[in-house]
């Protein structure tokens, strides 16, 4: 074997920190990138928000009469946050920075930039979702919503109660799970207050199950319920209680709730499957009972605690807003353009930045000019941020420009190499913009993964998307019999009789997607 020295180029791609935040900060939802913002105003003394400065306007503590060149002066971003999809070219800005030799460690520069401005200039400092200030935020609706435990505290507070079990009661009522059930058992709740003490632990067990009974009695009716049957059963017994003894129907009124109650006391299996054969073998009453007494439990409330979950979970902010641009006698047109409440608006801090700008010959403030720089850059990935999120965008409404006018029966199959070749970015940028990102359309708010699907062979030889294929099979099920619903295998048929081919198990997995139960469950007694 023979040893010698040879030269080899090559090229390869070095993951700078600045091409490390934009990416990290091109896949955060709205959320996760208000927190990464808190965390950097709060790590960086560089950066601020546009409010601060306001407030040090206010109170007189600006730079005014410190000699500033023109040059030094910070000028403002107002960032290109809407665009037509049929008049205006999206923003060739790239989605990702290069490596153009910047690191963190600073340039040395401690000159004010046009960068250092405020970006997102054109989003009001505090607005609401609604559109007037007069109105109140959907986020500030659910705070002022009573949850579950304090509806249920204000109960216990009207129950005459020794403070052993007012205090069982309270610890109960703090178990509940979102729903309204208390899924720990009362042995393992006792066991987790007194510990290994057995005599604590059964006297506990005691207090426990006298609170329960209380917390039984108490509205929204089957909560602190162990399971589903114990809440079902609840609930039949309220209506027992409370069935007048004095009206014409009373007896047969009792009969059918008596039957409710035995059906709800057999395993839910049985129920879930309507199997009427099985639960008049087992003795719960007549078949024709037995038909009534499920339809009664389909009305009652499987989840008690519904009605009381924090309505801000649901809440969904749109990075993207779509209009619609309606000319008589015209194809209507779509305006795209990013959510100016999700756009913060950021600039670097005037003040610090001078003062190190007018020190910058000392040299013990290298650290100050790599936290200054680092100020910039972020500024920048954030603009870089919606920037690309704005082009993707654009790019979607222009490919899916059928949905927007027809809705999702019209949605065309879309896959992400089609929008990444058309804006020169990569697949994986394209999938991180799509992520939790989602966009307020005419016909509600969707995340941008909604609009991309894969397609379906037609009889014509070309493709439908998959999601105009659930919405057929969705007016199927909604316009069939409910006494003879329509089968998997039936919908595959009517699918083919479309010119849609399209298989029995495609079907299925498109259902339940859907959420939507199988023929034998939506079948009508």
């Amino acid at each position: 074997m023979r040893q010698g020295l040879s030269l080899r180029v090559s090229q390869h791609l070095a993951l700078t920190p600045q091409l490390q935040q934009s990416i990290r900060l091109l896949q955060l939802s709205t959320l996760e990138l208000g927190q990464e913002i808190e965390q950097m105003l709060e790590a960086n003394p560089f950066l601020e928000m546009d409010h601060e400065a306001a407030e040090r306007e206010q109170f007189g503590l600006t730079q005014a009469d410190m000699p500033v060149s023109e040059g030094d002066r910070i000028s403002e971003y107002a960032p290109s946050a809407s665009t037509d999809n049929q008049d205006q070219d999206a923003t060739p800005l790239s989605a990702e920075p290069g490596d153009d030799g910047v690191s963190w460690e600073g340039d040395g520069t401690t000159e004010t930039t046009p960068d250092d401005g405020e970006w997102g200039g054109d989003a009001k400092a505090r607005t609401n979702n609604l559109g007037d200030d007069e109105d109140k935020d959907a986020t500030e609706l659910a705070r002022v919503q009573e949850s579950l435990q304090a509806h249920l505290l204000r109960q216990a507070l009207r129950l005459r109660l020794s403070d052993t079990d007012s205090a069982a009661l309270r610890f109960l009522i703090e178990s509940l799970n979102d729903d309204g059930y208390l899924e720990d058992p009362l042995e393992s709740l006792a066991q987790s207050l007194a510990g290994d003490d057995l005599e604590q632990i059964e006297d506990l067990v005691h207090h426990f199950t006298v609170a329960l009974g209380l917390l039984h009695s108490l509205e929204p009716v089957g909560v602190g319920a162990r399971d589903l049957g114990e809440c079902l059963r609840l609930q039949v017994r309220a209506l027992l209680a409370n069935l007048e003894p004095d009206a014409a129907n009373h007896h047969a009124q009792r009969e059918l709730l008596d039957v409710a109650l035995r059906v709800c006391q057999q395993p839910m299996d049985f129920l879930a499957r309507r199997d009427i054969k099985r639960l008049v073998a087992l003795g719960v009453g007549s078949d024709t009972l037995a038909r009534e007494a499920i339809a009664l439990i389909a009305r009652l409330e499987p989840k008690p605690g519904r009605r009381f979950v924090d309505v801000e979970r649901n809440i969904v902010v749109p990075d993207v807003l779509v209009s619609a641009i309606h000319k008589a006698g015209a194809t209507p047109k779509f305006r795209v353009q990013l959510n100016p409440d999700v756009m913060p608006r950021l600039r670097v801090h005037d003040i610090y930045a001078n003062v190190l700008r007018n020190h910058k010959s000392s040299s013990s403030h290298a650290g100050l000019q790599q936290r200054l720089q680092e100020a910039r850059w972020f500024i920048k990935n954030i603009q870089q941020r919606f920037d690309t999120i704005l082009r993707v965008s654009t790019a979607v409404v222009e490919r899916q420009k059928s949905f927007f006018t027809h809705g999702e029966l019209a949605m065309r199959p879309l896959v992400l190499r089609e929008i990444a070749e058309e804006l020169g970015l990569h697949e994986s940028t394209i999938s991180r913009v799509t992520t939790a990102k989602y966009m307020a359309t005419p016909f509600g708010t969707f995340e941008l993964k909604y609009f991309f699907g894969s397609g379906l062979d037609t009889e014509s030889g070309g493709s439908a998307s998959s999601t105009a294929v659930r919405a057929i099979i969705k007016q199927f099920i909604a316009a069939e019999s409910p006494k003879k619903p329509l089968s998997d295998n039936q919908l595959s048929e009517m699918l083919k009789e479309q010119g849609i081919e399209c298989a029995r198990r495609t079907v299925a997995k498109y259902r339940e997607g859907l959420k939507i139960a199988p023929a034998s469950l939506r079948k009508a007694l």
